[in-house]
């Protein structure tokens, strides 16, 4: 990839000023994702598995404080760099990431729905109105034309297909009435997966590599199926031949893109990007348990029980390396 390429893709971060804070990209809340989805896992081997309930307990209210502190610190970058949060909103891959907020505002009612039952339903509302006006927005922007291959990274999966994630709080928060809302957002999350990993697929194949710091949103491609496999699932109350299908190409996805995952430690600095892994990692093990729970078989137990670890490990490790860069005052580095 060349250097030209590279800037292209990565947003810089020099209009922010030279406050660490300021700099901070919106993807930081792939993070929050990541740790809402662990602790959706655990919760679900609670229930599936008999593992500690404490376990998905303190994940969620880790996920919670995560959420609540780069909330502020990204509210303290919109307040004294607006221009940056502009000009990152504006770039043509980055700009895409600022669906994670929203996604983290659909994931956490899950978590706060036995806690306090008319907040879940808030924050949900909030995120369900979010995502579809962004999604309308990104659509809209991408049917303007004038978009270069190069851009088509899988952070364009998070927007639209964000959507997938509208249903998977409905059950926990006994709310009737709202299943044409799960059908319009599951109907347009998988609508678009299609051409979206079309042109993903096709970049990949047809242009050069993409940055070693970008390459861990290549994860991003499992969730179409993973998020799409639950969405469905609570949707329509299910486990079909369709839902199968969903967990099957989850499966030969995770096959796919850990292989080509497994060297990046050794061939690129550790980013903050490197979170892109999180979400998708947890939703797959949030899959694997609740397909898990529809074969009972030990084969798709020990799938679940692999999927949970890899996901456990990894997003422990993402997290005890960003906390210690952050101790030793290196978060600019991290976002470099």
């Amino acid at each position: 990839m060349t250097t030209s390429t590279g800037a292209q893709l990565a947003p810089s971060t020099a209009a922010a000023g030279g406050s660490s804070v300021t700099a901070l990209p919106v993807a930081l809340f792939g993070a929050v994702m990541g740790l809402a989805g662990l602790a959706l896992a655990w919760r679900s081997a609670h229930a599936q598995l008999g593992a500690p309930a404490w376990i998905g307990i303190g994940l969620g209210w880790l996920a919670m404080l995560a959420f609540v502190a780069v909330t502020a610190a990204y509210g303290i970058k919109a307040l004294t760099a607006f221009g940056a949060v502009q000009a990152e909103f504006n770039h043509p891959v980055a700009g895409n990431m600022f669906g994670t907020p929203l996604i983290s505002v659909l994931l956490l009612p899950m978590l706060l729905a036995d806690a306090s039952l008319p907040l879940a339903r808030a924050l949900w509302a909030a995120g369900a109105v979010g995502m579809t006006v962004f999604a309308w927005f990104i659509v809209s922007r991408w049917m303007r034309g004038a978009q270069e291959p190069v851009h088509a990274t899988p952070a364009w999966i998070v927007p639209v297909v964000g959507m997938l994630d509208v249903p998977l709080a409905l059950p926990a928060l006994h709310w009737p009435g709202l299943h044409g809302v799960a059908m319009f957002a599951l109907g347009v999350g998988l609508f678009f997966a299609l051409p979206l990993l079309t042109l993903i697929l096709s970049r990949l194949m047809f242009q050069e590599p993409m940055p070693e710091p970008l390459r861990p949103s290549l994860m991003i491609m499992v969730a179409p199926f993973a998020v799409g496999f639950s969405s469905y699932a609570s949707t329509t109350g299910r486990v079909d031949e369709f839902a199968t299908a969903l967990y099957m190409l989850m499966l030969f996805m995770l096959a796919v893109l850990l292989g080509r995952l497994r060297n990046l430690p050794r061939c690129s600095p550790f980013r903050v990007s490197w979170w892109a892994v999180s979400f998708p990692l947890a939703a797959s093990a949030t899959a694997t348990l609740r397909y898990a729970g529809h074969a009972q078989d030990v084969y798709t137990n020990g799938i679940a029980m692999l999927m949970l670890g890899i996901a456990t490990v990894v997003i422990a490790g993402l997290l005890l390396r960003t906390l210690a860069e952050i101790a030793r005052g290196e978060l600019r580095t991290l976002i470099g």
